[in-house]
C-alpha cells in the first residue's frame, strides 16, 4: 500500500520539534509498503491542497495524528481527504479520549499506542476491512495493556532527507553565516527513551495516554540510533540538536545517569534538548552528566510562582523557592531552562504578569513560555470544571482560538487572563529584556551567546508570529541593540569572532 502520514502544524511547533510518530509508524510498517511522512512544504498547504497531493499521488490509506490544540485542522484535512475517496485512519491523544467524535471524520480510530497494531489496520485496509476502532488489548482488571519498548525500531536518520528538519528562518541564515559560518543548517531531531509518567497532573494528558508505569527502551537500542544521528554531523551535512521527547527524560535518575555516560564514553555528545521535572535537578551529579553529554535546554514545567495554584491542580514536585537556584546552576553549566507557566489558575488574580516578570528578572536568563489553563478532555480538570458548570466552550477544540480561555477562573475573568498573557509575552521578550539577557551572559562563549538570542526571538514568535521574511526583518531591526552588543562582546574576545562557533566552553 501506499500510505501518506499528516500532522497539522498548530502555528507554535513549527519552529522547534518535529513530530517523532509518523516517523516511527514508518519504520514499523512492514517492508512490502510505501510510507511518505508529510513534510514541510506540505504543512504549509491548505486542505483542499493536502487532498489533492493525496489524491494526485495515489495514495490508498492517509494516516493523520493530532492533539487536541491540532485537531480542528486535522479534522478539516481528513474531511477533504475523505470526499476524494481515500481511507483515513486518525490517532493521537484526543481521538483516543474521543473516538466518536473522531469517526464523524474518519474510517477508522487508532486508540492509544498503536505500535503493535498498526500493521493490523494496514492489512485491513488493503482489504477494504477496517474495523472503527482499534486499541490495545486489556488485562483480567480491564486495564489497557501497554506496548512494550523491547522491541523499538532503530530509526536511520541519518538515511533520511534532512531538508525538512532544519529549525534556522531562512531570514537569519545570512546572520549565521556572518557570525558562526557552518551553522546556517541546524537540523531538530526528535527520539524517545521512554513513555508514561507517574505525576498525574491534574491538567495534563500525558498519564492517560500514556499511563503512570514508566517503560524503557533498551540503551543499546537507543544509543545506536543516537550514533547514526551523529554520522550526520560526522559527514558535514549540517549541526543537529536531538529532541528527547519522553515527558520526563530523567525520572529514573540512574538509568539516565547510565545513559548520559555511555553517550560521552561512545563520544556520541550532542547538542540536545530535554524535558525534566524541576526537582529531579536538585541532583547535581546528574546535571554534570547533562551538561557534560551535549544538554543546552531543558523543558520545564515550572506553572506558577505561586505554591497555592501549584498545589490546587497536584504539582505538588514543584517548589517556586527552589527554582533560582536550579536556575543558576544550569545556567553555570551552559544549560537554559524553557520554563512554561500558566496562567488562570483558580488563585491567579490580577498582576499575575508581573509579578511572575519580577522573578524571571532575578534569575539567570530563562526563556520562559506562558500559556492559558486549558481544560483538555480525558484529563481531571476538564471532568472538574464540567461538572461545576464553569466550561464555556465544552468543546473549544472545534473553534480554535489560540492563548483564549475555555472556562471561568475564581479571582480573575478570562479576558484578565488574555491581558497577563500578553503582558507577559512582551515584559519577557521586548528588545529590552532581550538585550539584558544577553548581558547576562556575556562571559560565556560567542556561541552560546548567539545560540541564546537566536532562540529567545524565535520564542517570541511563538504569541507573536513572525514567518515571514518582512517579518523576521523587523524583529531584527527591533533588536539590534542586543545584536551590536553581541558583536563588540565578541570582537573584544577575539580577532576574528565569526571563526569558532561552540555552545560548549
Amino acid at each position: 500500500m501506499k500510505i501518506f502520514l499528516y500532522n497539522p502544524d498548530d502555528g507554535l511547533s513549527y519552529n522547534f520539534i518535529p513530530h517523532l510518530w509518523m516517523f516511527l509508524l514508518k519504520e514499523l510498517a512492514s517492508d512490502d509498503n510505501d510510507v511518505i511522512v508529510a513534510d514541510r512544504k506540505i504543512q504549509k498547504m491548505g486542505e483542499k491542497e493536502i487532498a489533492e497531493f493525496v489524491l494526485d499521488n495515489n495514495f490508498d490509506l492517509v494516516g493523520i495524528g493530532a492533539m487536541t490544540r491540532m485537531i480542528s485542522k486535522a479534522y478539516k484535512v481528513a474531511d477533504e481527504v475523505r470526499k476524494r475517496g481515500i481511507k483515513v485512519v486518525m490517532g493521537g491523544p484526543h481521538v483516543s479520549v474521543l473516538p466518536q467524535e473522531g469517526l464523524k471524520h474518519a474510517d477508522a480510530i487508532a486508540v492509544g499506542e498503536s505500535d503493535e497494531f498498526w500493521n493490523d489496520i494496514i492489512r485491513d485496509a488493503e482489504k477494504n476491512n477496517l474495523k472503527k476502532i482499534y486499541r490495545n488489548p486489556v488485562d483480567e482488571n480491564g486495564v489497557e495493556r501497554k506496548p512494550s519498548l523491547e522491541n523499538y525500531p532503530v530509526i536511520r536518520w541519518d538515511e533520511i532527507s534532512m531538508d525538512g528538519f532544519d529549525s534556522i528562518p531562512g531570514v537569519v541564515k545570512p546572520v549565521l553565516k556572518h557570525f558562526a559560518k557552518g551553522w546556517e543548517k541546524f537540523f531538530v531531531i526528535p527520539i524517545e527513551t521512554q513513555r508514561g509518567c507517574p505525576y498525574g497532573c491534574e491538567f495534563c494528558t500525558v498519564t492517560r495516554f500514556f499511563g503512570s508505569k514508566i517503560r524503557y527502551r533498551p540503551q543499546e537500542n537507543i544509543l545506536e540510533e543516537l550514533e547514526h544521528i551523529k554520522n550526520i554531523e560526522r559527514e558535514g551535512r549540517g549541526h543537529v540538536g536531538v529532541v528527547f521527547v519522553d515527558d520526563n527524560f530523567a525520572i529514573n535518575r540512574k538509568r539516565t545517569k547510565d545513559l548520559l555516560r555511555e553517550m560521552i564514553k561512545r563520544d556520541i555528545k550532542l547538542n540536545y534538548f530535554a524535558q525534566i521535572s524541576i526537582n529531579l535537578l536538585k541532583d547535581d551529579e546528574l546535571v554534570d552528566l547533562l551538561s557534560k553529554s551535549g544538554c543546552k535546554m531543558i523543558f520545564v514545567g515550572l506553572e506558577s510562582i505561586d505554591e497555592e495554584s501549584l498545589k490546587s491542580v497536584h504539582k505538588n514536585q514543584n517548589n517556586p523557592l527552589d527554582y533560582k537556584k536550579i536556575i543558576e546552576k544550569l545556567v553555570d553549566k551552559n544549560m537554559f531552562i524553557v520554563a512554561s507557566f500558566i496562567f488562570g489558575f483558580d488563585n491567579d488574580s490580577l498582576g499575575i504578569a508581573d509579578r511572575t516578570f519580577k522573578h524571571i528578572k532575578s534569575w539567570p536568563p530563562v526563556l520562559p513560555v506562558f500559556g492559558q489553563l486549558t481544560p483538555y478532555p480525558g484529563t481531571p480538570l476538564y471532568d472538574k470544571l464540567l461538572e461545576e458548570e464553569r466550561i464555556d466552550r465544552p468543546e473549544h477544540w472545534l473553534e480554535v482560538k489560540p492563548f483564549v480561555m475555555a472556562h471561568k477562573p475564581l479571582k480573575a475573568t478570562p479576558e484578565d487572563v488574555h491581558r497577563e498573557l500578553k503582558r507577559a509575552w512582551m515584559l519577557c521578550y521586548s528588545p529590552e529584556t532581550n538585550k539584558k539577557s544577553v548581558e547576562k551572559i556575556k562571559d560565556k562563549s560567542a556561541g552560546l551567546q548567539i545560540f541564546h538570542l537566536i532562540t529567545r526571538l524565535m520564542f517570541r514568535g511563538i504569541y507573536y508570529p513572525q514567518r515571514s521574511n518582512l517579518k523576521w526583518i523587523k524583529v531584527l531591526y527591533n533588536n539590534k541593540s542586543s545584536i551590536k552588543f553581541l558583536w563588540r562582546n565578541l570582537r573584544k574576545r577575539r580577532k576574528h569572532p565569526c571563526e569558532k562557533f561552540n555552545l560548549n566552553s
